[in-house]
């Protein structure tokens, strides 16, 4: 298996602690090491002896930097695109360094910035994608949902397993972030995945749905990678799922039940810390909890204490405090936006 790992995303949602220079998969959220670091150990677990890493060149040298300690730094390339695309030109310039001289190898993709709770079951699944990859499917992996969720898309599996391919099922639908009351139909009929935005396939059978399916940047695809890369300004900004996945009838989607989160917010992020018999949750070492509840505290180096609030976001970073209501979590988006707006570069 060859592991592309798409590491130039923002992580907007994450701000302040992911910036445009130390973005979501640079950070350090669960552990000691980089998400991204993370990433290519479970991958390095579940078998992967070629990556390639596409980021940016801002990005570029601190990718770099955490690749060249890594035992397994030899099998690891790194390739910066020009300029921001979209998923479905960064999965394209992957394929212009495996095609056609690897065109019958399986080519895994993986965003670089999620966590993954059980190591042993993510390498199954992962594995039963790969069978289903070298009959010819391409398989996204939709993980299980456990609550009615509203900030995942989801996907529509069929009721029946693909001929002799255990836990494989046609995708019937690709649906967009649902309001609550969609969210908990799909949770209850059981057919509905939340999307992860892994997929997997074969090199040949990728280059052929990007012939069928978005030709405008197979034109440039089929000379090579340096053609490519100087033809990449004029690639359309489009997702794999909307370019292909959600038009091919070769769609096959795996379940995952590994403990997956995207970690896209600072609710996703605090779910995976414990809280207190107020349901408040620490991210540090150095916080205080007074007639306090239901808040989220990210801690860096000062000491924080809540007192007499309730359903409340804090982030401690260097140089930023943000403040704001728990249940806006999602539009931190939006007030990215609105301090681009304001020229605060330097909060960026």
């Amino acid at each position: 298996m060859i592991a592309v790992v798409l590491a130039g995303g923002r992580g907007v949602r994450l701000w302040p602690e992911s910036r445009n220079k130390h973005p979501k998969q640079l950070c350090r959220f669960i552990n000691s090491k980089s998400m991204l670091d993370d990433t290519l150990d479970r991958l390095t677990a579940a078998g992967a002896d070629q990556f390639l890493i596409i980021t940016n060149d801002m990005l570029l040298a601190d990718i770099e930097n955490i690749v060249k300690y890594r035992d397994n730094a030899d099998k690891i390339e790194i390739v910066s695109e020009p300029e921001g695309k979209n998923t479905a030109p960064a999965v394209g310039l992957s394929l212009t360094h495996f095609y056609p001289a690897q065109q019958d190898e399986v080519l895994a993709i993986f965003p670089a910035d999620h966590h993954v709770l059980d190591i042993p079951s993510f390498c199954l699944t992962l594995n039963q994608a790969i069978q289903a990859a070298e009959q010819n499917h391409i398989v996204t992996i939709g993980i299980e949902p456990d609550h009615a969720e509203t900030g995942y898309g989801y996907i529509e599996k069929s009721n029946q397993e693909i001929s002799d391919l255990k836990e494989v099922f046609q995708v019937l639908s690709f649906r967009e972030k649902p309001d609550l009351k969609t969210a908990g139909m799909y949770l209850d009929t059981g057919r509905y995945l939340w999307n992860s935005g892994i997929y997997v396939g074969k090199v040949k059978t990728l280059m052929e749905e990007f012939a069928n399916y978005l030709p405008e940047i197979f034109t440039y695809l089929q000379y090579g990678c340096e053609h490519y890369l100087q033809n990449y300004g004029s690639l359309p900004n489009i997702s794999l799922d909307y370019g292909i996945a959600e038009k091919s009838k070769r769609i096959t989607v795996v379940p995952g039940r590994f403990g997956w989160s995207d970690i896209g917010n600072w609710n996703a992020l605090a779910e995976l810390f414990p809280y207190d018999q107020q349901q408040n949750h620490l991210l540090g070492q150095d916080v205080l909890f007074v007639d306090s509840k239901n808040c989220m505290v990210k801690q860096n180096s000062k000491t924080v204490v809540l007192f007499g609030v309730k359903d409340l976001t804090v982030v401690e970073t260097d140089d930023v405090i943000l403040v704001a209501e728990r249940q806006r979590c999602q539009d931190i988006s939006q007030l990215v936006k609105q301090i681009e707006t304001l020229e605060r570069h330097d909060l960026l």
